[in-house]
């Protein structure tokens, strides 16, 4: 039997400083109700985090709006959580950012910048990014 959605959370967000808190709740909850390790809840947290912020700094999209999806996947009991971001914003080429160089960070004055997405990667077990004119998505799962 397929991997399927048991379970599936929308919310729209405006833009706007601490949304990025109110994104970390609704995971933490959504990560609470399929009983997943706390410790995964919070890489989770942080990731979602990111991605949320990044959303807001960067995309310049013109609704001033997030859009998240949580999906709980799963056979019969839940297995993963997925994570969709979504803004209608410019986009950007994921393979045009630069993989930040902690050498270099740690002599910049914005060695707390460029983290992001390294951050995203490293938390998440399955990280994918589509990117054009028509907006930014971030597709991320973990295991539970």
């Amino acid at each position: 039997m397929a991997e399927g959605v048991l379970k599936e959370v929308e919310l729209a967000l405006p833009m706007v400083s601490g949304m990025e808190i109110e994104a970390s709740n609704a995971a933490t909850a959504i990560a609470d109700s399929i009983r997943m390790n706390p410790d995964r809840i919070d890489e989770v947290r942080l990731a979602l985090v990111e991605a949320c912020i990044n959303a807001l700094e960067y995309s310049h999209a013109s609704d001033g709006e997030v859009y998240l999806t949580f999906q709980v996947l799963g056979k019969t009991e839940p297995e993963k959580l997925r994570i969709i971001v979504h803004d209608n914003g410019v986009g950007f080429s994921p393979d045009d950012v630069e993989e930040p160089k902690i050498e270099d960070k740690i002599k910049s004055p914005d060695r707390k910048r460029g983290w992001g997405l390294k951050i995203i990667q490293g938390l998440m077990d399955e990280v994918e990014i589509h990117s054009g004119a028509d907006g930014t998505t971030v597709v991320m799962s973990k295991m539970r």
